[in-house]
């Protein structure tokens, strides 16, 4: 699938999405850059005992856009990984309902941190690799509420099982830091990774 749209920015040399995310699809469109997307089919393994929130999410954004880079030498792979911790509490997607509903009600009234690690593997086959975090604050929800958003399906391939864009606009009370980190993927870090490697440029 290849992606092409109007907006400042062109790339240099070709670029791979390596996620089938629509949100990180629509973001990366946004700069006006092409690219084709190619989502990795890679396990995502739970953390390892003892392995802090932002190893983590750094390990599994490397895992997904390694693992579509090995097909394409030569060309400049992006992969990303988003995941919400509550106190250390790391929270992918949700197995199931209860599972959605133990997440939001343990995020209901408390500020977590969403974060994001990406991953670039470059034409010449370096790696760049970063990871950004924001605050996120929530409101009390009541149990019928959060019941009521999880019928939705909405929050079923959300980490945390909520999506800031979408119906779960509600929960959220304020943010520090950037949306679309909380989106999925951090575009202002994204972009200057890439204009510093030279892989965006400016159009006009």
């Amino acid at each position: 699938m290849k992606n092409t749209t109007n907006g400042p920015f062109t790339a240099s040399s070709p670029i791979i999405l390596a996620s089938g995310s629509p949100r990180r699809r629509e973001l990366l469109s946004d700069l006006g850059l092409e690219f084709t997307v190619e989502p990795s089919s890679a396990e995502e393994p739970l953390p390892n005992p003892g392995e802090k929130p932002l190893e983590y999410v750094l390990r599994m954004a490397e895992m997904k856009t390694l693992d579509v880079a090995r097909n394409h030498q030569g060309m400049t792979i992006l992969g990303a990984d988003t995941i919400v911790v509550l106190e250390n509490r790391i929270m992918g997607k949700p197995s199931g309902k209860l599972d959605a509903l133990d997440m939001l009600t343990a995020l209901s009234g408390q500020t977590h941190q969403v974060v994001t690690g990406f991953c670039l593997v470059l034409p010449d086959g370096s790696r760049l690799s970063r990871a950004v975090s924001t605050d996120v604050d929530m409101r009390v929800s009541t149990e019928a509420e959060l019941m009521g958003y999880i019928e939705t399906g909405e929050p079923m391939d959300k980490a945390g099982a909520y999506a800031i864009q979408g119906i779960g606009t509600f929960l959220v009370t304020a943010i520090r830091g950037s949306y679309t980190n909380v989106v999925g993927l951090p575009l202002s870090r994204v972009l200057d990774a890439l204009l510093s490697q030279g892989i965006a440029v400016t159009r006009y």
